[in-house]
């Protein structure tokens, strides 16, 4: 089967159920897992070199020019057509992350293509695991498919036992800099399955803008640091944005030393398997990494440690 994915968690997936070597297409964000998506072509590119440019200004390029994901991304169709996909994997839950389903349901109309588009539209974990059956249904490995759900329901299941009866800290996790933006969809569930509270964010939610002074009204015993597409080196050249704001030393999780800075695409931001990861990370550091495996630099560091 030849299957094109337009969303890095969709790539993740067909990692996940065994079908990386499908893949004849990929958006040019989709990095996992590295050696499998190497050599696939990139049928996307992004309207803006987010490489070159600040938090604030990358915010103000994607809403104040009010874009959607179909502007903001740009397909290339003709590679599209010459790829000959049976399966395109994409999704339309945010406007910034990827190529819509709806600009790519016209793309393959105008294209007369007759492959299968599947929108994966995950809000909670269970939504995210969810997503395991639906692709792998659609892909024929129906099997595997309830293996690997079962696999990392256990694993979750876990981290839950492992956190049980430990004190809940009260977290905070910000998804974005500048402006600030709280981490909502299945974030919240992450850090409760962890053993911590989360604080300003519903399960599922989408989420808002917020305001410095409401996180510090909130008083968090930890702050969770995970810029939606930006690895932890990145996140930590950007620091300053949250250091230099009024009442930073006076935050519970500063003066506690718990502030990490998370690598947010690859366990976060991220509507695929490795979320399981990510509350397993998460245990570790909301209890003074005293649960669980240890992480590693590139999934988590204290800011201090800057």
């Amino acid at each position: 089967m030849r299957i094109v994915s337009l969303l890095p968690a969709a790539t993740d997936i067909v990692a996940e159920l065994g079908l990386a070597g499908d893949l004849v297409g990929r958006t040019h964000e989709c990095d996992w897992p590295p050696e499998a998506v190497a050599s696939v072509p990139v049928v996307t590119s992004a309207g803006f070199s987010a490489d070159r440019m600040s938090s604030r200004e990358i915010s103000e390029a994607v809403g104040g020019a009010r874009h959607s994901g179909s502007s903001l991304y740009a397909l290339d169709t003709d590679r599209l057509a010459s790829l000959a996909p049976d399966v395109i994997l994409t999704q339309d839950l945010c406007d910034v992350c990827a190529v819509s389903y709806t600009g790519v349901s016209r793309a393959v109309r105008v294209l007369d293509a007759d492959a299968r588009v599947l929108s994966l539209e995950p809000k909670t974990l269970d939504d995210v695991l969810d997503c395991l059956l639906r692709v792998g249904a659609l892909l024929g490995v129906e099997e595997v498919a309830r293996r690997r759900h079962a696999e990392l329901t256990n694993r979750l299941a876990a981290v839950r036992e492992r956190t049980a009866g430990l004190p809940r800290p009260r977290v905070v996790a910000i998804e974005w800099l500048a402006p600030l933006w709280p981490a909502g969809h299945w974030v919240p569930e992450q850090i409760a399955c962890a053993g911590g509270q989360p604080l300003l964010a519903a399960p599922g939610e989408h989420t808002k803008p917020m305001t410095w002074e409401a996180v510090v009204a909130a008083r968090p015993d930890v702050l969770l640091v995970m810029p939606c597409g930006f690895s932890p080196d990145r996140t930590f050249q950007e620091r300053e944005l949250l250091t230099r704001l009024p009442g930073w030393e006076e935050l519970p999780a500063v003066r506690r030393g718990a502030v990490w800075v998370l690598d947010g695409p690859a366990y976060f931001n991220r509507p695929g398997p490795r979320v399981v990861r990510g509350a397993e990370v998460l245990a570790h550091v909301l209890h003074d990494e005293g649960t669980g495996a240890a992480v590693t630099p590139g999934e988590a560091r204290r800011l201090a440690d800057a």
